[in-house]
Formats: C-alpha cells, sequence, structure tokens
C-alpha cells in the first residue's frame, strides 16, 4: 500500500466578496477557506467524502473548538497556499492544523488548530472511531508535529521560525 499525503496542499484565490473595506480576507470568511480546502484534500487524497462517511456510519466529527492566529493579510485577489495535516487523535477526537500561506508557501498568513469530536447521529453522543477509521487516522498523523493542548502560541511560533529559516537558506530577502 503506498504512503498516504499527510500534509496535502491546495492553492486558492481570494475573491473579492470574502473581504472587508481595507481588501482583507474576513475573518470570519478563513474559517470557510480553512475547511473548504480541508473538504478538498480529504476528497482527493484520501477518498473520503465527508456526507457519506456520515451516512454509513451514522456518526460525524462535530467542531468543538478553534485555535486561529491572523499573522498577516490575505489580500483581494492574491492566491494563497493552504495546507492541512491531522496532529492528533485518539479513541473519538482529533485535532487538525491549516495553515494558509503566501502563494510560493514561504510565508504564513494564519494558522488555525480545529478540534473536533465524532458524534452520533442524530444523539450527538460522543462516539469512537471504528477500526478502519482508527487505521487511516493512524497512517495521517503527523510525526514531527507535537500537539499540546495548550501549546497553540508555541506552534504559531515553531513554524513562523521554520518558514523563516527556509527563506534564509534559499536566499530570499525578509
Amino acid at each position: 500500500m503506498s504512503k498516504l499525503v499527510q500534509t496535502p496542499e491546495t492553492t486558492h484565490r481570494i475573491y473579492f466578496q470574502d473581504c472587508d473595506m481595507l481588501g482583507h480576507l474576513n475573518n470570519s470568511r478563513y474559517f470557510d477557506y480553512f475547511l473548504n480546502a480541508r473538504e478538498d484534500h480529504t476528497t482527493a487524497h484520501y477518498s473520503l467524502n465527508m456526507g457519506e462517511l456520515a451516512r454509513e456510519q451514522n456518526a460525524a466529527w462535530v467542531i468543538t473548538k478553534h485555535h486561529i492566529s491572523y499573522l498577516k493579510p490575505a489580500n483581494q485577489g492574491t492566491t494563497v497556499r493552504i495546507l492541512s495535516q491531522l496532529i492528533h487523535f485518539d479513541n473519538s477526537n482529533l485535532v487538525l492544523e491549516m495553515q494558509m500561506r503566501n502563494e510560493d508557501g514561504t510565508r504564513l498568513l494564519a494558522l488555525l488548530w480545529s478540534e473536533m469530536t465524532f458524534v452520533t447521529m442524530p444523539a450527538g453522543t460522543r462516539a469512537d472511531h471504528a477500526n478502519d477509521l482508527m487505521d487511516l487516522l493512524e497512517q495521517l498523523d503527523v510525526d514531527g508535529v507535537s500537539y499540546d493542548p495548550d501549546g497553540f502560541d508555541e506552534r504559531v511560533k515553531e513554524v513562523r521560525q521554520e518558514l523563516k529559516k527556509q527563506r534564509r537558506q534559499a536566499g530570499v530577502g525578509e
């Protein structure tokens, strides 16, 4: 079996209708861009259709918490690169990290952690992931990111430093 892409990425154009009067992506619209990109990633890379999965298992993930850091504006008309990855999971929860970067991927514009719980439908009670889902999550979990529920700000700093180092090595100015 081939190794699954743990950190898929796609590019997206920032649309005028999603921006504020300054021409920056509206804060609330970041969530739409991130979650739509993740849906694209799961469909393209893991052949997972969230609606079908919910119907088959009578359960779905619900978002219980977001942590987001807005670092640099995503401007109207520009293209951004969105990366998503699973950084933590257990029997019924998972944490996704999503990064919005500039088009060439060298600058972090925003970072989001979405915490989710797997729940039964329609009752909404916590449910354990099925064994095959646990196997998939095990393959997708990114080893290089150490998840600490209170470590969001530290993670933002870590990613920014990593990208700064890559820019320096590539000879790209600040």
